[in-house]
């Protein structure tokens, strides 16, 4: 028996107006998806806990059966693992994005927040730009004096560390109490959310403002425009966090397996708990990603392992960008670029130069879970706590006669619920035919 995760990042949502009261999962064209629901076992999951904060850390940690209230020490530290950095005892990490500020004369604090990407800025420019904001004088010396080292990451995505700031007491020095993800404020203007409580948070608002101040001229950033591009010409700090530790995977469900994904975030959990780190080219955390490189990933991780997670950025992504008919297509290429050629190729339908068959091409028995993370909404382009729709489906009852439902949050209500995500992954393992 082989398993699968598939986790399509922010694909539900609420009815909207302009889908004539549906839901994007309802409304979007997913064929394969509503087929599983037929056989398989449809239902909600609530994958952030009460009192959490709606996120991808909490979301993904639930699904791997770690309960975040107690194993969350912030989601910066889980990208730090992605990247190989050891975090002594009182580092602090940081995520830091690469954002876009409005542009414009009005003090720093009246800018909004434009896009928590740069407009999905790709890794070569975002590398560049914050390689040069570090060797930059003014800011260099203010972020030696904090002990502040940067990582680049993926896109927009960095990783700052901050050296024993956990133990540092002097005047700027010590931990912010609130860091607010900007992803969440999208449209809104940035004083609000700068860094709050601690005397450090004081060391990072400075970073914040010496960095806008360099890099809104930088010259990436003029071509940037002159292109129609949004400019990289700023930093936000958030998701602080200490070292964490996470169970092994194999000892816990015994099973070996892969994280497969453009996302830090992923991949380190994945790490954390002794899963196999997969790098697929053209991975990119966006819409336009390699999808049948991901489908290739996960088929060949199968044929010595037990396990295979596919994660896709893009329907968070595209949501968080205001992007309706983005995060539409970005359901269907889930439904027909991931699930689709998966189920297919595992029952053997697809043989020869393509794919010769895990088991000679004959098919294998397998189990695959698909779901959304969390819920993502395009009202107001953020993340929200509630339950998400899931499908279990399992090869062996493919034979079945459907029952006719859609994989979407409406027809979950109305069947199976799991209210702890943490009991996801056993419900993947079971070995019960349903």
């Amino acid at each position: 028996m082989k398993y699968l995760l598939i986790i399509g990042d922010g694909m539900a949502d609420d009815p909207l107006d302009e889908l004539g009261g549906k839901t994007p999962l309802q409304y979007a064209n997913t064929p394969i998806m509503d087929r599983l629901t037929g056989t398989g076992i449809l239902g909600n999951a609530l994958t952030i806990p009460e009192g959490m904060q709606s996120g991808s850390d909490v979301a993904i940690m639930s699904i791997f059966g770690c309960d975040p209230r107690e194993a969350l020490t912030g989601r910066a530290p889980l990208e730090a693992a992605a990247l190989g950095i050891t975090l002594s005892p009182g580092d602090i990490a940081y995520r830091l994005n690469m954002v876009t500020f409005e542009d414009g004369d009005m003090p720093f604090e009246e800018k909004k927040i434009i896009s928590h990407s740069a407009g999905s800025i790709g890794s070569v420019n975002s590398d560049m730009l914050i390689f040069e904001l570090f060797e930059s004088p003014a800011f260099k010396e203010e972020a030696e004096k904090a002990g502040i080292t940067v990582y680049p990451g993926s896109s927009f995505r960095h990783i700052a560390v901050q050296k024993a700031a956990q133990h540092q007491t002097d005047d700027n020095n010590d931990i912010p109490d609130i860091l607010t993800p900007p992803h969440d404020h999208l449209g809104e203007e940035l004083g609000q959310y700068l860094p709050k409580g601690g005397k450090n948070a004081a060391t990072l608002e400075k970073l914040m403002r010496l960095a806008h101040d360099y890099l809104d001229s930088n010259p990436i950033n003029i071509q940037r425009r002159k292109k129609g591009k949004l400019p990289a010409n700023g930093i936000w700090f958030w998701a602080e966090g200490v070292a964490v530790e996470l169970p092994d995977f194999t000892g816990k469900y015994k099973k070996t397996g892969s994280v497969i994904s453009a996302v830090p975030l992923c991949q380190g959990i994945g790490a954390l708990m002794g899963l196999k780190k997969v790098y697929v080219e053209g991975a990119t955390g966006e819409l336009n990603t390699n999808y049948k490189g991901k489908v290739d990933a996960a088929l060949e991780a199968l044929r010595t392992q037990d396990f295979a997670m596919i994660h896709i950025e893009a329907p968070d992504e595209c949501t968080h960008n205001g992007d309706l008919r983005g995060k539409l297509q970005a359901i269907e290429w889930v439904d027909s670029r991931i699930v689709a050629p998966l189920v297919r190729r595992l029952n053997g339908r697809e043989i020869g130069n393509e794919f010769d068959g895990i088991n000679g091409g004959k098919g294998i028995n397998f189990r695959m879970l698909v779901m959304s993370d969390h819920r993502t909404l395009l009202s107001n382009r953020a993340h929200d706590r509630g339950y998400v729709p899931y499908v279990l489906y399992d090869s062996r009852t493919c034979d079945k006669s459907p029952v006719v439902r859609s994989f979407c949050e409406e027809d979950a209500t109305v069947t199976g619920r799991v209210t702890d995500g943490t009991d996801l992954m056993n419900l993947l393992f079971e070995d019960a035919i349903f």
